[in-house]
């Protein structure tokens, strides 16, 4: 399977400012993902897709490639997948064609090598899963058995209106999208959606899926980087 991995890297970002190359451990928050993407044996291709000079500066100088997007793909309400579909069309008019495409969101510094090649594997066995997304379980006392809501006289209810199981082993598993670790899509799906389809799940541990968010949340991998040494 000849896999494309995908970078999106934009200059703006609300919370943060410079999210993407702030330093994290001594290095800019991007390194982690481009590193990431150049050791999986997985990988046939990276790029990374930003409007801003200096992360494609910054990303040459980490030997990644680099395609410039348009001001309009730059926005904070642009679509991953047009960002994604940018980037395959212009590669498709040179001649290179994929299989599928890996998206790693560079907000994603713990994840590693490893993940995104067993997520590879998995993918690749089952040739009817349009796409793969990265995930963790969802702790039961947050199972959406166990969630509730307010009624209109302000007293707690079930969300769902039946009767909430309150052992652990009641709750069928369920799982949520890890942030953005790692998707992956089949080339001729990207027209239809990022994650979709017939959708697999490769699952992460919870220290491995830092979503890197707000200003704290650096403080909080800086401590897991640190800790993986």
């Amino acid at each position: 399977m000849r896999l494309l991995a995908i970078i999106p890297a934009r200059g703006g970002s609300k919370g943060v400012p410079r999210k993407n190359i702030r330093p994290l451990n001594g290095r800019p928050l991007i390194a982690y993902s481009i590193a990431a993407a150049q050791e999986a044996e997985s990988v046939d291709r990276i790029i990374v897709s930003t409007d801003d000079d200096e992360i494609a500066d910054i990303s040459r100088g980490l030997g990644a490639e680099v395609r410039m997007r348009p001001a309009a793909l730059g926005a904070d309400d642009t679509p991953t997948r047009d960002v994604l579909q940018h980037v395959v069309t212009g590669l498709a008019a040179e001649g290179y064609r994929s299989d599928a495409v890996l998206t790693l969101q560079p907000t994603s510094p713990l994840r590693m090598a490893q993940h995104i090649d067993e997520a590879a594997v998995l993918f690749a066995a089952d040739p009817q899963a349009d796409s793969l997304v990265s995930c963790i379980d969802v702790p039961h006392i947050f199972h959406p058995r166990s969630v509730m809501r307010k009624d209109a006289a302000g007293y707690l209810v079930p969300f769902f209106g039946d009767t909430q199981p309150t052992r652990r082993q009641d709750k069928e598993p369920v799982f949520a999208r890890n942030g953005a670790a790692i998707y992956i899509t089949r080339t001729d799906r990207l027209k239809d959606y990022v994650f979709g389809g017939k959708l697999i799940a490769y699952m992460m541990n919870p220290d491995a899926s830092v979503d890197i968010d707000v200003l704290d949340d650096f403080a909080v991998a800086e401590r897991l980087l640190r800790a993986r040494a």
